[in-house]
């Protein structure tokens, strides 16, 4: 009877290792699978962004340690990870971050998550920068979000002065707490309101990165966009062209001759974008610039002299 009792325990404790002692190749294999047959669309890269994140470590050391042994905690949090990630939640939500331009940004549920051809819109921005010879210039960031256009900004350009809005105290509060953390404290004047509600006077570069998702496409969207994603950074109505309307109107009055006014556009709003720029009689020198994917991706436009 004794002997069977043994047998029996070391059967239990060989499930709880099997279950809970894995080395990181394995439980990264596992999680690929599992994300896969989950349809999401980069699987392998999620696992091991999500397995650096549980372990503390960078990437690339988990091709160095394919081998080193998963303790129960870590496995747990791990696979809690991939729970978490099979129901398409943002893996920027689950590690809480995001890098952006030379910064790593907090993101949380308040924000959209900063894309990588949003960092278009700020070369732009400092190409102009740089046509100013030297003169100190005033930037502002209309509906900032998690601060990364403006944050970018201040961050290139020490002397500017750059104030940023958004409608969202929880956004702005996100904002602030990145600049912070990027040795920017003080450096960014955020202020919460409606688009240009919240300033005055002039801005040598005026950018903006508005909602611009038509109804039609919101229902669309990837669930891991339309489901976590905030929807009032997403959604700009029936059109998808409202805030852009409301943007190149308002800003001519904190624009002076010659400044610039800046705008993410989607990928196929190039055109519609273009047209109400050169409608409202106001401005000069339309053009756009295309991402890294070749898909139109800012529209910059002067206000004439």
């Amino acid at each position: 009877m004794l002997n069977s009792v043994n047998c029996l325990k070391r059967q239990s404790r060989c499930k709880i290792d099997r279950c809970y002692i894995m080395d990181v190749r394995s439980a990264l294999n596992q999680a690929a699978r599992d994300l896969e047959n989950a349809g999401i669309p980069s699987p392998r890269l999620d696992a091991e962004v999500l397995m650096a994140f549980c372990l503390g470590r960078e990437r690339l050391e988990l091709y160095k340690y394919p081998d080193l042994i998963l303790d129960e905690r870590h496995l747990v949090t791990f696979r809690s990870f991939v729970a978490r990630r099979k129901k398409w939640e943002p893996v920027a939500y689950i590690t809480g971050f995001k890098d952006f331009w030379s910064c790593r940004l907090e993101v949380n549920k308040s924000v959209l998550i900063p894309r990588p051809e949003t960092e278009i819109i700020v070369e732009e921005a400092l190409n102009l920068c740089r046509l100013s010879a030297g003169r100190k210039i005033s930037i502002l960031d209309v509906g900032t979000g998690s601060g990364a256009i403006a944050i970018a900004m201040a961050k290139e350009l020490s002397h500017a002065r750059v104030v940023a809005t958004d409608i969202s105290a929880a956004a702005l509060a996100v904002a602030a707490h990145n600049a912070r953390q990027a040795g920017l404290a003080g450096k960014i004047d955020f202020r919460e309101g409606n688009l240009f509600e919240p300033v005055d006077g002039f801005f040598d570069i005026i950018i903006s990165n508005p909602p611009y998702i038509a109804a039609e496409e919101y229902a669309q969207l990837p669930a891991g966009v339309r489901d976590f994603e905030p929807r009032e950074a997403l959604l700009a109505g029936p059109r998808g062209t409202e805030f852009y309307e409301l943007l190149i109107n308002q800003a001519i009055e904190y624009l002076p001759q010659a400044g610039w006014l800046l705008l993410e556009i989607g990928a196929t709003q190039e055109a519609a974008v273009s047209g109400k720029l050169k409608a409202a009689g106001r401005y000069d020198e339309i053009s756009h610039r295309a991402d890294y994917a070749g898909y139109p991706r800012v529209i910059r436009a002067r206000r004439k002299s």
